[in-house]
């Protein structure tokens, strides 16, 4: 998402998180209103609804119009329909989190359930525990799914081995592997699943 799309959609939330602000909106969608007209639909003093308005007109969501001595304001449909368009799309939405590192979580999890620095390569990582969370053993499954090959055939013996360099509870990670659909089994023969 680009900076000023970003900040729009921030500028929209803030705007918005204001439950008077949000109902000033409802009565806009339905109907003209002076300030007059709202202060007393609202129950709020004349200078609230004004400073509520102009939070509104900074984001285009409300036109004013003159008539005689008073002005009459109108939510602008359009305005709202194209911020809908440009911001809110799943993939704007989702681009949101492109700064974000999104495995920092799951390498928590292996920080806290592995023996030992996770980047090290010179020593075999041990697990601490098989994790009691759902969430947390799937990340702890999938990095032992990771010292499978693709591809290729494990014999059960040669993944207990592989396992129990890890754990000594060898059956349960076996288990859990196929349970969670990493791995497959078919007698006695085992394979890793393709991402």
């Amino acid at each position: 998402m680009k900076r000023e799309q970003f900040q729009t959609l921030l500028q929209f939330f803030k705007v918005l998180a204001d439950e008077s602000r949000l109902k000033i909106v409802g009565i806009l969608a339905n109907q003209e209103c002076s300030v007059e007209e709202l202060a007393a639909l609202m129950q709020l003093k004349e200078p609230t609804v004004s400073h509520h308005l102009a939070k509104l007109k900074e984001l285009n969501l409300v036109t004013m119009r003159p008539e005689g001595n008073s002005r009459l304001y109108q939510l602008d449909s359009e305005a709202l329909q194209s911020i809908s368009k440009e911001i809110f799309t799943p993939e704007k939405i989702a681009s949101l989190i492109e700064d974000v590192d999104t495995e920092a979580w799951e390498s928590k999890v292996l920080n806290n359930y592995l023996e030992g620095d996770i980047n090290s390569l010179e020593k075999v990582q041990r697990l601490k525990e098989i994790p009691a969370s759902r969430k947390k053993r799937l990340v702890i499954l999938k990095w032992l799914a990771s010292k499978f090959d693709t591809g290729v055939q494990y014999p059960e013996r040669t993944v207990n081995e592989i396992l129990k360099c890890y754990h000594p509870d060898c059956a349960t990670l076996r288990r859990e592997l196929i349970g969670y659909q990493l791995m497959e089994r078919e007698n006695g023969v085992y394979w890793r699943m393709t991402e």
